[in-house]
């Protein structure tokens, strides 16, 4: 669904149409959002005054002394745990300010650095206007994202201590240490002995302390001057962090933020020392290495933002806000790889430049090394940071992924093909829709219903016109194998005898104004409530309503969307919530704008748990808005796009930078949302879409119908066979969700993260790996484009997946690769070898008992590995060890299949799926690049459960390009049974 956007929908709508016209001078809408419409850092106090903080530091060069240091005598470590005030100095009498830091060592190797405020902890300050505002910094920011890791390190040790600082030694074998200057205020991480980062290495900290209002009063004019135009008197310099202008109040848009606490901003440079790439911190519409950001020959000029918005229709290659936001950064050199979490739910900006250092000035880019230079910025909260020191890209994605959760192992139906548009009119019209993929023999699993299908906007109602019959609908899909999703967003349409709003008022469980009433704002349904989902008497509510008897016409195969939710307020400022709205606790909306999303996401998660006594399934909730730890809970896409090429290519940075920053459930609308996609645009797309971990094609209302089936040939074909090539490779993504599930490995990988050696891969961002299959993939994003340029990372002998072709390939060069219309290029990276099902089938659920083909890429080594892993898909049993994960390896001429984790299976009480599992056995197996050994070879031997068993092998000389491979018949190993293959 769009964002803000407008379009005619129906008669109703136009007359509500016509009222918000009328009323537009009230509130500023969406209608056409640009750049414009949203903040730059000029224009957002807090921003402007940091950077200009920067700004004097760093024209003062080496003069510039930060008022922040630690009194030595003060600071204490104990039981893995630095403890010290951090004394800022605020005026020139020598005034200082409390600012109680902990830095906490973790036995995951993670250090932590937090820095609050005495004078707010201890609530001695005065809140203007008769706020209801808290008077502590917002320190619950880890209550919605932290899930583990936290166990301080008791073995974290001193190694060096005086007055001037404290070495600290922690981590693995003691190999990390964190030096910790007093004066000024530093810390430097360093793994085996090398320095990695340094927190306020250029003396940019700044923590805005709470100060009193001081009314100045205005000067008495003299006799005379009355009615004479004001002389403006030069003012004086003042420090760039005096600049009171937007300190007390700020406006945007004609909406005035009153801002009752005054300035309270936070602030902390970080280098990567010797790091030129850094990569994470989405949502951003721009390249996986993030670029700098202080202007300069194709850099931005403006920082990148993270504040969620509703942005309709958003600009590419921009540092500007979108809907989510994870401030997760990793940065990457040559074998190296670190990272940062900035745990801040606050609007919040981060420049990025990059400077050369040698320790000769002579030595002009011989043995220079390139530091990467962040400047965080964040409205309000703490400074809470997160270090860690990996040294592979493996090891900072787990070690985040140990604090923020990891993927939720998924319903298996959910990474199949959704369908959806805004909006299936009716419910003949979905009905229509299923029978017509069937026809067309085009698989697909969810078919999708926008805001339209409700009751005039109100959520957990149906349009008696048009959804007449919604459980003879959910019958009919439910008979096919397939699913539905139907949105419901956080804005409740304010009107009375209307249930959810009567309930929802009468248990005071809305956000609230800066004065302490319900907050009134405008989104779908006109004049509306937004549920508070940071109150726990929300979310048992919020629950309550999915319950089957309470949202009728919804079935077990009925599942939710969630829009809208960063929030979108059309008449709000930046098309938001006001941020001095207050919420459960009496929090500013300020304070947690960006983990709002998630609190939302989280309310529907809990609530699809369970909507009946008894009954237990994995939800599925896709959300638009997210923060750190929202992959536990769900999918995202990435919101409203254009049917464009530069679009297309666009999405694939996008995804991959979630990948790599724990959130690899995502996806991008396939067509584009907007507009209407060519016919090769369209089919290019479907391609690339089935390789997005989420698999989505969805458009706009105004969009024609895109629906595969109504596609000229050979478009058709060319969308139902890259639909096919998704569903023959499930079990293979399925492997790839639960490596996602136990340690945060992104699902599609970049370069960098699987070879982060070749640092010809570094900036590379249009090619990935799929999970540890071996199946690299290159998307065409480019109009009328038939080969393309594969960038080829190390010495390994790689495949043509379709037609087994040997490419010929140099580490760090490109292959270049046919790729007609009807062709994806995807390559197998010899070593591997990757599950996957062969009979077609029209839905996921429908595949479920088939059997099992393996593909075997032999590497140069003559030898190959993989992996299966399958549980039921649907609950939560697995946890009981109701699943199958089967490792298999070739060595030499012996093919095996045992148990990944080494588990007895044959104790395990065995489930119905389990059982029912007994019937599913490996059909085939094919081996790329057989040995011309087995040239000869008939027949293999297959010995399993104590039976030996021959069944024949076709084998295929190699032709031309075309690697030598053979074909094992009718196996009939059970695919949860250890077996062994024969070659010899």
């Amino acid at each position: 669904m769009a964002g803000a956007g407008m379009s005619q929908l129906s008669p109703r709508w136009t007359i509500f149409l016509c009222l918000f016209t009328i009323l537009c001078s009230l509130f500023t809408t969406g209608v056409a959002v640009k750049e414009n419409d949203f903040k730059k850092c000029s224009q957002s106090g807090f921003c402007k005054r940091n950077r200009a903080y920067a700004d004097q530091a760093v024209s003062l060069g080496s003069e510039w002394q930060a008022p922040y240091k630690i009194p030595s005598e003060l600071a204490s470590f104990k039981d893995g745990q630095f403890h010290a005030p951090i004394s800022k100095t605020i005026d020139e009498a020598g005034n200082t300010v409390q600012l109680p830091i902990t830095v906490s060592f973790l036995k995951s190797g993670t250090a932590r650095v937090t820095v609050d405020e005495k004078k707010r902890q201890e609530k001695d300050i005065e809140i203007r206007h008769n706020s209801g505002a808290r008077k502590e910094r917002y320190n619950e920011a880890e209550k919605w994202t932290i899930v583990g890791g936290l166990e301080v390190d008791t073995n974290a040790k001193v190694s060096h201590e005086d007055k001037t600082g404290i070495k600290i030694q922690y981590g693995p074998n003691l190999a990390f240490e964190a030096d910790i200057k007093y004066e000024p205020y530093s810390i430097e991480f360093k793994r085996d002995g090398v320095a990695q980062i340094r927190l306020n290495d250029r003396g940019l900290i700044n923590m805005e302390h709470w100060r009193p209002k001081i009314e100045k009063p205005e000067a008495e004019k003299k006799e005379g001057e009355e009615g004479q135009e004001e002389k403006k008197e030069e003012a004086p310099e003042v420090t760039p962090s005096e600049d009171e202008s937007t300190w007390w109040e700020e406006s945007f848009g004609g909406n005035t933020d009153t801002k009752p606490r005054g300035p309270e901003s936070v602030a902390l440079d970080i280098t990567f020392l010797g790091y030129e790439h850094v990569y994470g911190i989405p949502e951003h519409a721009g390249p996986l290495s993030l670029k700098e950001t202080r202007g300069g020959e194709g850099n931005y000029e403006q920082p990148y933002r993270l504040y969620n918005a509703d942005v309709f229709e958003y600009v590419l290659d921009s540092p500007m806000t979108l809907y989510g936001a994870i401030p997760f950064m990793q940065a990457q050199r040559k074998d190296s790889t670190v990272g940062v979490f900035w745990l801040n739910a606050a609007e919040t900006w981060i420049d990025i430049t990059k400077a050369k250092e040698s320790k000769n000035p002579l030595a002009l880019g011989i043995g220079a090394k390139t530091n990467t230079q962040t400047h965080w910025i964040s409205e309000s909260g703490l400074i809470d940071v997160f270090v860690f020191l990996g040294p592979t890209p493996h090891d900072v994605t787990k070690s985040y992924a140990e604090l923020t959760g990891t993927t939720a192992l998924p319903q298996e139906f959910s990474i199949g093909y959704h369908q959806c548009r805004w909006n299936y009119i009716s419910d003949d019209d979905v009905k229509e829709v299923d029978r017509k993929m069937d026809r067309y023999k085009i698989p697909y699993d969810v078919i999708w219903l926008d805001i339209e299908y409700t009751d005039d906007k109100k959520y957990f109602t149906w349009d008696n016109d048009m959804f007449k019959d919604p459980i003879s609908m959910g019958k009919h899909l439910d008979e096919h194998g397939r699913k539905l999703v139907a949105i419901i967003d956080p804005h409740i349409k304010n009107v009375g005898g209307y249930h959810v709003s009567d309930e929802l008022k009468s248990q005071d469980l809305a956000v609230k104004n800066k004065d302490g009433n319900i907050f009134d704002g405008w989104c779908w349904p006109g004049s509306s409530h937004w549920i508070d989902a940071f109150n726990p008497a929300a979310i048992k509510w919020w629950s309550s309503l999915f319950n089957y008897d309470r949202f009728k016409g919804t079935m077990e195969n009925t599942f939710i969307w969630n829009d809208m939710n960063e929030p979108s307020v059309f008449n709000g400022p930046e098309v938001t919530m006001p941020k001095d709205n207050l919420h459960y606790g009496n929090w500013e909306h300020r304070d947690i704008h960006n983990v709002n999303g998630m609190t939302f996401h989280n309310a529907t998660y809990e609530a699809m748990l369970s909507r009946k006594k008894g009954e237990l399934k994995r939800p599925f909730v896709l959300t638009r808005s997210f923060f750190a730890g929202s992959q536990r809970l769900g999918a995202m896409w990435t919101g409203d796009n254009q049917a464009s090429w530069d679009h297309l290519g666009a999405a694939i940075p996008m995804i991959l930078a979630q990948g790599i920053s724990g959130f690899p459930f995502s996806g991008a609308d396939v067509g584009g949302f907007f507009g209407n996609p060519e016919l090769e645009l369209q089919s290019r797309w479907y391609q690339a879409g089935a390789f997005y971990p989420f698999f989505r094609g969805h458009a706009h209302i105004d969009a024609r119908r895109r629906e595969p089936f109504l596609l000229a040939e050979p478009h058709r074909s060319i969308i139902t066979s890259a639909l096919r090539l998704r569903y023959s490779l499930l079990p293979a993504w399925y492997t790839a969700f639960y490596h996602a599930n136990q340690d945060g490995s992104p699902i599609i990988r970049p370069l960098y993260w699987t070879h982060p050696s070749e640092e010809g891969g570094f900036d590379i961002d249009d090619q990935f790996f799929v999970g540890s299959t071996g199946l690299l993939v290159k998307p065409v994003v480019e109009k009328d484009k038939t080969t393309t340029d594969i960038y080829i990372p190390d010495d390994e002998v790689y495949y043509d997946y379709f037609n087994y072709n040997k490419l010929s390939t140099t580490k760090g060069k490109h292959a270049t690769v046919d790729a007609p219309l009807e062709t994806i290029p995807v390559l197998i990276r010899g070593g591997h070898i990757l599950p996957r099902r062969d009979t077609p089938r029209r839905s996921a659920q429908l595949m479920k008992f088939d059997d099992y083909t393996l593909v075997v890429a032999i590497g140069k080594n003559g030898q190959a590995e993989g992996e299966l892993y399958v549980d039921d898909g649907d609950s939560f049993d697995y946890e009981k060890g109701q699943y199958i994960h089967r490792k298999f390896k070739l060595e030499g001429s012996t093919l095996t299949s045992t148990d990944a984790e080494g588990r007895d299976t044959k104790s395990i009480k065995e489930g119905e799926w389990l059982k029912r599992m007994h019937d599913v056995s490996v059909d085939k197996i094919i081996i790329i690049g057989a040995p011309s050994s087995w040239a000869n070879q008939k027949e293999v031997v297959i010995e399993s459960e104590g039976a030996k068993t021959s069944v024949p092998l076709d084998y295929h000389k190699a032709e031309s390009s075309r690697a030598a491979f053979a074909i094992v018949g009718r196996v009939g190993a059970r695919i949860g049974a250890d077996w062994t293959a024969s070659f010899a």
